[in-house]
């Protein structure tokens, strides 16, 4: 028996692999491919991040230092809330991490190894030093190794070294883990697993879960160094007011020092992630698996979506339909000739397998070959067997066409049939010798072929598609088809489906046209063309890296090796689960069991997430601003402190916490402006924050000065604040065009009625002992002070509508805070 001379072990057959018997022993030696690379947080990373943040934990101190202070109310609403809300957030986490971690098993690519002589699928972590493998197409390469035995095959590499052009391998050559097959197929040894592998030593740190910021948590950054400056501010005025001045008791300090650190925006972040992980749950329940953070957010966002017929629109069940003999051939002859080429070909693809299926026949040892490629539309064998002796190319009629000679009476009836939503290929012949194979220079196609025949294909067109695309059209979403089919035939299926307008012409192009264009016209192009037929690879990456030149966000759909370059290019990117290895690793969404009519749906639900987040972003921003401003106004005033720890959080209960939850749950679908995230609230948010300050330090001074009685002008204070915080839930979501100022109208009236609800609970708390008991609330003295903080609520409402209206804050500053445009002044 042979030895590997660098492992000294035996050398395995090309042919017959490792034995059973033998990859079980290299298992229990320890040479097998079961490299731990942690894809996400473990659930005690999960607590640990949520429950014992450096503000939560400040938080349950100063709850502590309240309660032996005799404050126990004070101490639960400090400690308690905060506790509970880390909890809930880390039961939603680990909920959504079981669900995803159980759906991406659906989606771990499979290896292909060789034992025993049988080929047959196993986990890469089966797979031990010294199997042999077989990839082809789209499949990924798992361990470092060697290419064995006569067959070679183009790889691409760009994963790892960020080269997309295709790397020849032939044997000997060595291949790396997490390249993979572009053309052709072929076997390799593996010789380093695990570990040892050239992918998992360069991704030893990156791969490694990493706190990656999403770009909305990015925009949000400028708000939490905000909050954070001014946490830092109050609690050293807070300090100073107690060690130096001796103004404040030690309880009155604490209690101070509680409501400050709630202006921390440790929920903040906490508060998308939970709302990311959630919809990730709920995208996942209705067919989507999202691999990327930022997907959600993409999401929402895509406003033209690139699409590949085949396997999106049409099932992927290529059926061969009809055989045209051309050039005095008989049809019999042409069949039987390709049933040999269908059953000859290295590298099966499901046009192969469709002509072998209808015209039968054996395989014959070829002796040259070129596999085919989505950019050449073509593919290639030769053979010396005298029955059959002679070169043959299967491919697109319009790439083959340069180099045919005889009849091209046939362009008319391709025509015809590609109208009719066929797909047509023609087949033809040479001579051997014509079919030369140069080492590293690109296949050209044999000179002098004559058609032999013309082949049309039907595929089955998805019952869902028609639904599908009129979901996109719902959604805001343009639709743009790229495929590598002829146009005609695209155009005649999108039609089938229900893309574009019955009495209007639906926009096409072809990749060769495409290639005469200049930059300026390319563009163009892009722009309006709906239909893109005869792409290449590179065509499609060039149309979607266009389409966000031209400040669309894109997403792209692909399954195949093709797509992999365009769907790097794209905003978002989405592959099927029966899709080629690599489209899946590249993915920012798997669509599982392949089902393309579950997209519309998870694109309103990223809608949704994201109009659920702004609004509750509204909420969230207004409140921690107008704290902090009420903080310092009184401080500077020397008029105490605006609230204890208790009155903070049963307002944030009221105005922020459960209309939050509510607003997301029912946030409206429909399209996302683009634009800067921060930009949009602060046109909210900033009107908002000024008028409320405003009022709720008026009334509390007023209330201040004429009772000359701290806890009563805080009481007061209290309620204003929860009345105002509950209408401005009603700006959010205005019902009816009069209450829209700071936000789109919504037409929900949902939102309102909840307000008005909470309310009603406000007014009952003081008089009810359970409510009393909970919230700490007390009757107001006098029906006048009633009137009083019912008349400031209303004008505060009138105001606050008419800043909006008004654009007040916007002139004074001469700045558009909707979109960030000096504004114009009138003469």
């Amino acid at each position: 028996m042979n030895l590997h001379p660098a492992m000294n072990e035996p050398i395995a057959s090309p042919i017959t692999g490792l034995s059973e018997e033998e990859a079980l022993r290299r298992r229990k030696q320890g040479l097998g491919n079961d490299a731990q690379v942690k894809t996400g947080r473990s659930y005690g990373r999960i607590v640990r991040d949520n429950v014992f943040t450096f503000f939560n934990i400040v938080l349950f101190t100063l709850a502590a230092i309240l309660l032996m202070l005799g404050s126990p109310r004070d101490a639960l609403f400090t400690g308690a809330i905060a506790f509970v809300n880390a909890v809930i957030a880390t039961a939603q986490e680990i909920r959504a991490k079981r669900k995803l971690d159980a759906i991406a098993l659906l989606t771990r690519p499979k290896a292909t190894v060789i034992r025993d002589g049988v080929a047959r699928e196993i986990d890469p972590a089966e797979v031990v030093r010294g199997d042999i493998l077989e990839v082809g197409p789209g499949d990924q390469v798992v361990a470092d190794g060697v290419v064995v035995g006569d067959s070679a095959a183009d790889f691409d590499e760009s994963l790892l070294t960020g080269e997309s052009n295709p790397v020849p391998k032939r044997a000997g050559d060595p291949v790396y883990s997490g390249s993979f097959v572009l053309v052709g197929r072929t076997r390799y040894e593996a010789q380093k697993v695990g570990v040892e592998s050239f992918a998992n030593k360069l991704a030893a740190g990156a791969r490694q879960f990493t706190r990656t910021l999403t770009p909305l948590q990015r925009e949000v950054n400028l708000f939490v160094r905000i909050l954070l400056a001014l946490v830092v501010y109050f609690g050293v005025m807070i300090a100073v007011t107690y060690l130096v001045t001796r103004n404040a008791t030690l309880l009155q300090s604490v209690q101070a020092a509680s409501v400050v650190f709630g202006l921390a925006p440790a929920s903040l972040f906490l508060m998308i992630v939970v709302a990311y992980a959630l919809g990730a749950v709920r995208i996942a329940d209705k067919g989507a698996l999202v691999q990327q953070a930022n997907a959600i957010e993409s999401l929402c966002h895509v406003d033209v979506l690139c699409l590949d017929k085949t396997g999106t629109l049409t099932a992927n069940r290529i059926q061969l339909a009809r055989v045209f003999p051309l050039n005095g051939r008989a049809e019999a002859d042409v069949r039987r000739l390709l049933g040999v080429y269908a059953c000859s070909i290295g590298a099966a693809n499901a046009t192969s397998e469709a002509i072998a299926t209808a015209c039968g026949g054996d395989a014959v040892q070829p002796i040259a070959s070129i596999p085919f490629s989505s950019a050449r539309k073509w593919s290639a064998l030769a053979f010396d067997a005298p029955e059959i002796a002679g070169a043959y190319v299967l491919g697109a009629p319009e790439m083959l066409q340069p180099a045919l000679s005889g009849d091209r009476s046939w362009h008319a009836e391709a025509r015809i049939w590609a109208n009719a939503g066929h797909r047509v290929l023609l087949f033809a012949a040479a001579d051997i010798e014509s079919l030369a194979i140069v080492d590293g220079a690109e296949p050209m196609l044999p000179a002098g072929l004559t058609a032999l025949g013309l082949l049309t294909f039907t595929d089955e067109l998805r019952p869902e598609a028609r639904e599908t695309l009129a979901g996109f059209r719902k959604a805001g979403v343009a639709v743009k088809i790229i495929s590598g089919d002829n146009p005609h035939t695209v155009a005649a299926v999108a039609r089938q489906a229900g893309l574009g307008d019955d009495d209007a012409p639906i926009k096409q192009i072809s990749g060769p046209e495409l290639a005469l264009l200049d930059e300026a016209a390319f563009g163009h192009a892009v722009a309006e063309t709906a239909i893109f037929g005869r792409i290449t690879p590179e065509q499609k990456q060039r149309i979607v890296r266009t389409l966000r030149d031209q400040g669309r966000y894109v997403g792209m759909t692909g399954d195949g090796v093709n797509d992999v370059l365009a769907l790097k290019q794209a905003n978002l990117s989405i592959a099927m689960q029966s899709g080629a290895q690599a489209t899946r690793s590249v993915a920012d969404i798997v669509l599982l069991h392949d089902s393309f009519a579950v997209l519309p749906a998870a694109l309103m639900e990223g809608q949704r997430i994201m109009h659920g987040m702004e609004d509750t972003l509204r909420l969230y921003l207004t409140r921690i601003f107008t704290l902090a401003f009420l903080i310092n106004t009184i401080a500077l005033l020397s008029a105490g402190f605006p609230y204890t720890p208790a009155q903070n959080s049963v307002i944030a209960i009221f105005s922020l916490t459960i209309p939050a939850f509510f607003l997301t749950l029912w946030a409206p679908a429909g399209a996302v402006p683009h634009g800067s995230l921060v930009r949009k609230l602060v046109n909210f948010v900033l009107p908002a924050t000024i008028v409320t300050s405003l009022f709720s330090s008026g009334v509390y001074l007023y209330f201040l000065i004429v009772t000359e009685n701290w806890p009563y002008a805080q009481l007061i204070l209290t309620y204003a604040s929860i009345a105002m915080g509950l209408l401005l839930v009603i700006f959010v979501q205005p019902p009816i065009e009069f209450l829209a100022g700071g936000d789109r109208l919504a037409g929900d009236w949902r939102p309102t009625i909840l307000a008005l609800s909470l309310m009603l609970v406000l007014l009952a708390s003081p008089y009810n002992p359970i409510l009393r008991g909970f919230f700490g609330l007390a009757p107001l003295r006098s029906l006048t002070d009633g009137l009083i903080v019912a008349g400031v609520t209303v004008a505060w409402m009138i105001v606050l509508r008419l800043v909006w209206k008004r654009r007040i804050i916007d002139r004074y500053l001469d700045v558009n805070l909707a979109d960030g445009e000096p504004t114009v002044t009138q003469a």
